[in-house]
């Protein structure tokens, strides 16, 4: 079943995504600031009760909704699935901002592709010449590919062969989306936060997303550049401050040969978002990146063809799996 559940979701994704704004997403935040108001008292246990209400309620809510129809027909109970797939996985959540990004590169307007990244990861690109812009893009892009499509289906994957129907799929999407959501309120809307909660939240998605990142850092070494995808992994991750963030982007860039990464730039987590110090324009400081050449708008499809190659990689191995369950 969740083979076909991925595979429909995936399928359905492509000819009718999700519009940019939409009531799954305004659903979210409500979720988020009704959790928040109502269980946070600023203490620090507080911050745990936040927590476990904002993403172990909706798993719960998903996996008795798929018991209840499993109860009463197979065919429901996958339709559940593939529902709830279509709202948390997916290429188009993201994608009609790179697109979007890609094309303003193409026609040389690189004044809009900086803004249309200012509007995407809430960070000032005023400044960044063409090659840190063009970093940006593949980093930010590899990341959003992480969490909207490979880290979400490891946790479906897991969990519904334990029996636990869609339920990974929505902790797992909501344990991201709380990491971002309180950083980001902190960040911007200047309302204060419970800062332990912030830290927690972004604590425990690190916890959360250890095996994704590694298996999607593998799953790009497979369908890339073995040898320099597992070197870079290996001799690299660290350049980055968060340790799953780095894993990913290492392989990636040595998968396909491109240069990520280096000490003049603010790198790809919130927190380093505004600490951009201008260097000289067309020029990527070497120190602090992986090796490779810098990046050029041509491995935007690269990135593109190696994300895809590993999505086809991963449900060939998941056809597999559930073939010899099948047998089993």
């Amino acid at each position: 079943m969740s083979f076909f559940a991925v595979l429909f979701a995936l399928l359905i994704e492509q000819l009718k995504p999700l519009p940019r704004t939409n009531p799954v997403h305004d659903a979210l935040t409500a979720w988020m600031r009704w959790t928040g108001r109502n269980f946070d008292a600023g203490k620090p246990h507080h911050a745990w009760v936040v927590w476990c209400v904002t993403t172990l309620a909706p798993a719960l809510l998903a996996w008795g909704v798929y018991l209840v129809l499993l109860h009463f027909s197979l065919v429901a109970a996958l339709v559940w699935n593939v529902v709830v797939l279509y709202i948390t996985l997916g290429f188009r959540q993201f994608s009609h901002h790179f697109t979007d990004i890609r094309d303003a590169l193409e026609r040389g307007d690189e004044a809009q592709a900086r803004r249309l990244l200012t509007e995407w990861r809430h960070l000032d690109a005023s400044e960044l010449p063409r090659i840190e812009l063009l970093r940006h893009v593949i980093e930010h892009s590899l990341l959003a590919a992480h969490r909207h499509v490979f880290g979400v289906f490891f946790w479906f994957v897991v969990l519904s062969s334990l029996g636990f129907g869609p339920a990974g799929a929505v902790f797992y999407r909501m344990a991201e989306f709380a990491s971002r959501y309180w950083a980001y309120k902190n960040r911007t809307v200047g309302e204060p936060i419970n800062e332990r909660l912030m830290a927690l939240s972004q604590r425990l998605f690190s916890l959360v997303d250890h095996l994704p990142a590694r298996l999607t850092a593998f799953g790009f070494a497979v369908v890339g550049n073995f040898e320099e995808a597992v070197s870079c992994w290996r001799r690299d991750a660290g350049l980055w401050k968060h340790a799953n963030e780095g894993i990913i982007l290492a392989a990636a860039a040595g998968a396909v040969g491109v240069r990520l990464g280096g000490s003049a730039a603010p790198g790809v987590t919130p927190d380093r978002s505004k600490t951009f110090d201008r260097g000289a324009v067309g020029e990527m400081d070497a120190e602090g990146s992986t090796p490779g050449v810098e990046p050029v708008p041509g491995h935007l499809r690269s990135i593109v063809g190696l994300v895809w190659r590993s999505v086809i990689l991963w449900m060939l191995l998941l056809a597999l799996l559930s073939l010899a369950n099948l047998i089993g």
